[in-house]
């Protein structure tokens, strides 16, 4: 599950449309400017697209998870723990942990994929992918964060991401990314990947497959002792010779005993200072669109559009910092 900078970088020094207006500087790799006032007005946009534009539809209630279960700090009151510095996993106890909780993530995603046809609802797969969390012993990590809503986030064609599973039929020619964090014996595993429902064309089928470059190529980079700016620099490598772009304030993040804690990853703005360290967990998530890769929140608070209703695709891992590079958790 993305974090969000909660800013917006910008182009042209006009009045932002996204969830804040504070603009720090010129985003890398930004190839169209932001659309002129007349044309700014988020639902009037013309409409000759080969895909539907999804708009916000019926939210079905929260499910309910046993007690039983081992739940995180926020299960019951949707406020996180603060974390204030990254988790270095140095005993095989947490490591493996870890482990366990990407594998049953991946597990879950797997099954997600397939959910993925036409004419089955987000909230279907939602339903679904739930109780198989449940079965497993696990708690669905974004349910009730930060009064989230439902269990995944399902966020499709026009959504970057943090979509809400509601009861929009899925339709031949959507993608649909399903992110997918699991809480199991005391540690979060996050991953998500986005499918194909049926036929897509084909600049949507060159974006999922630029979208998992990206992903690949940033993970590839990254080394005990790397700069944090490794992975933008990976992702513009990626995206040098396409049309497509990528979203500058949607982030990674550290993950193990919390949800979201240090290191916040950058894919496409300059990244924070620091270095990686043997013992770290964190995910890598860009999410790469085919127009503006600005972004606006709805009313939900949680579901996040692009500002020209062009598509987006992510593909997320978490990952282990070794002593030698790289071990990918959800692989």
């Amino acid at each position: 599950m993305s974090y969000s900078l909660g800013r917006c970088l910008r182009s042209a020094p006009v009045t932002s449309l996204c969830c804040s207006a504070e603009h720090v500087g010129t985003a890398p790799l930004l190839r169209h400017h932001c659309p002129p006032p007349s044309t700014r007005a988020f639902w009037s946009w013309p409409s000759s697209r080969p895909y539907s534009v999804v708009r916000p539809a019926i939210v079905s209630p929260q499910r309910t998870v046993p007690d039983a279960i081992r739940q995180p700090e926020y299960a019951t009151t949707s406020c996180p723990a603060r974390a204030d510095r990254p988790m270095l996993h140095r005993t095989p106890d947490t490591t493996e942990r870890m482990r366990r909780a990407c594998q049953l993530a991946k597990s879950v995603l797997a099954r997600g994929g397939e959910l993925c046809k036409e004419g089955v609802t987000t909230d279907e797969i939602d339903s679904v992918l739930h109780e198989m969390i449940l079965q497993a012993g696990a708690y669905p990590s974004p349910l009730n964060y930060r009064k989230f809503p439902k269990s995944i986030c399902t966020s499709v064609n026009n959504v970057l991401c943090h979509g809400i599973p509601d009861n929009r039929a899925l339709q031949n020619g959507d993608i649909v990314s399903v992110d997918i964090t699991v809480y199991l014996d005391g540690m979060h595993g996050d991953t998500c990947a986005t499918f194909a429902v049926g036929e897509v064309n084909e600049e949507a089928s060159r974006l999922l497959q630029v979208a998992e470059e990206c992903t690949q190529a940033a993970i590839a980079s990254c080394a005990p002792g790397m700069s944090f700016s490794v992975i933008p620099t990976s992702v513009r490598s990626v995206l040098r010779d396409t049309s497509f772009n990528v979203s500058p304030n949607i982030t990674g993040h550290g993950i193990g005993k919390f949800f979201h804690m240090p290191p916040v990853i950058c894919h496409g703005s300059p990244a924070e200072a620091g270095v990686m360290e043997t013992g770290m967990t964190f995910t890598i998530e860009p999410i790469i669109t085919t127009g503006w890769p600005y972004h606006r929140t709805l009313k939900d608070k949680w579901t996040l559009v692009t500002m020209d209703h062009g598509r987006a695709a992510q593909f997320e891992h978490t990952i282990l910092i070794t002593d030698t590079g790289v071990e990918i958790l959800t692989a």
